[in-house]
């Protein structure tokens, strides 16, 4: 209840205050577990997400974001689950794949970290791991553009699904990585479309 009305002010919030295109709405899958991913500029991001895509996105987001206990309650009553940067935190991987495995949307920005110059950085592995422990995955590359001064065009690019099919092979650290950087080239691909 909370996250429809929240979903519901926040949607206003951002079409009063922004020109907000959506581009590719008919690329966002209708069901079963997807993982949507984005380039990370600002706050802003898995607000406009979150807002503009019909189904309920799970954002992983920084620690640091609960530990503020009214904050914390709004933003797991979102569907928001901490995640400690810089370290492998396996509570946020298993939850992560929990997500998946229930057929849900699980929303990730594969930097990491907001973007200060909106240069894109090397995504950190997560994307590919969660990718290759999960069955009947859709990848979704998104591609914020703009910049969120006030009245000013802000465009969320949905790309079309990656289908990645789970091989039951052995991924070496360095393959993780390459797939990491090889699927988050797809939002680099958006950006400058």
């Amino acid at each position: 209840m909370l996250y429809r009305i929240a979903k519901l002010l926040c949607k206003i919030i951002l079409l009063i205050f922004f020109r907000i295109e959506v581009l590719g709405r008919e690329n966002f899958p209708k069901d079963g577990p997807v993982i949507v991913y984005s380039n990370h500029k600002s706050f802003w991001d898995p607000i406009l997400i979150g807002c503009m895509l019909d189904r309920t996105v799970n954002f992983m987001a920084k620690i640091e974001l609960f530990k503020y206990p009214v904050f914390g309650f709004i933003l797991r009553n979102l569907y928001a689950f901490p995640v400690n940067r810089g370290a492998p935190d396996r509570k946020a991987i298993r939850k992560a794949l929990q997500v998946l495995k229930e057929g849900k949307v699980l929303g990730i920005f594969p930097e990491g970290t907001r973007s200060k110059d909106g240069m894109l950085k090397d995504p950190e592995p997560g994307i590919a791991l969660f990718a290759i422990k999960t069955e009947n995955l859709k990848l979704v590359p998104v591609a914020i553009k703009g910049n969120y001064k006030f009245f000013s065009k802000v465009q969320l690019i949905i790309g079309e699904p990656i289908v990645f099919e789970s091989k039951n092979e052995k991924y070496s650290s360095e393959k993780i990585n390459e797939l990491s950087i090889e699927l988050f080239k797809k939002v680099e691909q958006l950006l400058v479309s």
